[in-house]
């Protein structure tokens, strides 16, 4: 098996396009048995009224936040294992799978005590109202005990994903969503458990899915990397690599759950239906950022291996190749979203109110998301290539200093409707899409160009 699969990047050296599409094809299925999952888990909690969707919106913010720090840690993992199988570093790419390991432990001890403890008064700072702090406190509390499941499991995501194996990750996380679809109605409706029941439902999925990946990597040496973990020697370099890469994009989501939470904040000053809307809006933006994050996670990979490989021509090829099939691809789902919403929303709320705005802010942002295919897409080359820090600086610019700004500025001191929250968004995907290409042209320059005059 460990032979087999070191041949995996000659091959991919043989044909980038098919390579990215071979990377990117299983991640897209993954995540969109994911997003189907989210978007059912909606739809039942939907059937019990606006409060629980509300109360689950609340939760999203805080959600966010652990997915950023797994997500973003994560990619960090997936670079430094792709660069040393680039290398040819088999130990070195082993450790850095032992280091995601440990970092994984840590992140579970500590947001779940920090969730356990401290998850109420976070609801009420994040601006849940007192009819709703208490269903929203249920469901946060119960999912607390399940984070650490999530949170290793995301981490075997990104090792398979740095070696390149993105076909196992996505069958585990199908089973998993699989799962949580048949628990959902069971656990909602016929045990009666409500909003606690989709956070049982979730819980226990993502318990199987954990045994799943340890059984898989710990005892049928699925993986190419190796876990000795009795032999495991701590090394600031690679725990320093996996960080310089990994913390800039952890805090880039860390930044988009605080703008998350801001526009929160803003909406229900509108209205509480305004919440709402966006919440269930947002698990549809999911269908247009499957196929812009799938090729994303490919080129993070792909990248990676080339760089540490030194084949900057075909580094090169992929870059471009990935930049242009991503907005291609996202100009006709957003097409899609655009032309379907009206249908697609009536899936989710019977209540009118919530259904024109979850309306209008999906064919609002039907403009903004090929803009940010080019932003995202152009974030994973740079962490490829060793760079974390321009996706959290870019992050700050869109959330924090243009959408949320110019959303505040809208409602509170033009008091504009709430559509144009909305606007906002436009105007910062736009402004990220630009900075985004030009850093990326000077990365090359400096970074990758040096190697092909060599």
């Amino acid at each position: 098996m460990k032979e087999l699969k070191k041949s995996r990047l000659d091959s991919f050296l043989n044909n980038p396009p098919k390579a990215l599409w071979t990377l990117a094809i299983p991640v897209m299925a993954g995540m969109g048995i994911q997003s189907l999952y989210s978007i059912v888990d909606m739809i039942f909690i939907g059937k019990l009224g606006g409060d629980s969707i509300a109360a689950v919106a609340f939760n999203m913010p805080l959600f966010f936040l652990v997915l950023g720090l797994t997500m973003g840690l994560g990619s960090g993992v997936s670079a430094t294992v792709a660069r040393y199988i680039g290398a040819k570093d088999k130990t070195n790419a082993d450790n850095s799978a032992e280091h995601a390991i440990l970092i994984g432990l840590v992140i579970s001890v500590v947001l779940t005590t920090l969730g356990l403890l401290y998850g109420k008064v976070m609801l009420f700072k994040l601006g849940a109202t007192e009819a709703i702090v208490e269903l929203s406190w249920l469901y946060l509390k119960i999912i607390c005990y399940g984070l650490p499941f999530m949170v290793f499991s995301a981490f075997f995501r990104s090792i398979l994903a740095g070696e390149g194996d993105m076909k196992f990750p996505m069958m585990v996380a199908g089973l998993g969503t699989i799962l949580n679809i048949i628990f959902d109605p069971i656990f909602i409706f016929t045990l009666n458990y409500g909003v606690a029941g989709a956070a049982m439902a979730t819980v226990i999925s993502q318990l199987i899915v954990f045994i799943v990946f340890v059984y898989m990597l710990f005892f049928k040496d699925h993986a190419y990397v190796t876990f000795k973990l009795k032999d495991f020697t701590f090394s600031h370099k690679i725990l320093g690599e996996i960080i310089k890469i990994g913390l800039p994009a952890s805090m880039s989501m860390v930044i988009m759950a605080t703008g998350q939470a801001v526009f929160n904040k803003i909406l229900i000053h509108y209205n509480a239906e305004s919440v709402a809307a966006y919440q269930v809006a947002g698990r549809l933006d999911m269908l247009v950022f499957l196929p812009i994050m799938a090729i994303a996670h490919g080129l993070t990979t792909l990248v990676g291996m080339f760089f540490g490989a030194k084949e900057t021509k075909k580094l090169k090829e992929i870059v471009k190749y990935g930049i242009t099939r991503s907005v291609l691809v996202t100009m006709i789902t957003s097409t899609i979203v655009y032309i379907l919403a009206p249908t697609l929303i009536r899936l989710f709320t019977p209540e009118p109110d919530i259904q024109r705005i979850a309306i209008q802010y999906l064919r609002t942002m039907a403009f903004a998301y090929p803009f940010v295919a080019v932003a995202m897409t152009s974030g994973r080359i740079m962490q490829g290539l060793g760079k974390g820090l321009p996706m959290l600086v870019i992050t700050v610019i869109r959330v924090l200093l243009v959408s949320s700004l110019l959303s505040l500025y809208f409602a509170f001191v033009l008091e504009k409707p709430v559509e144009y929250v909305w606007y906002a968004m436009v105007i910062s995907t736009f402004v990220s899409a630009t900075i985004s290409v030009t850093w990326v042209r000077s990365v090359f320059k400096k970074t990758v160009n040096p190697l092909l005059e060599k």
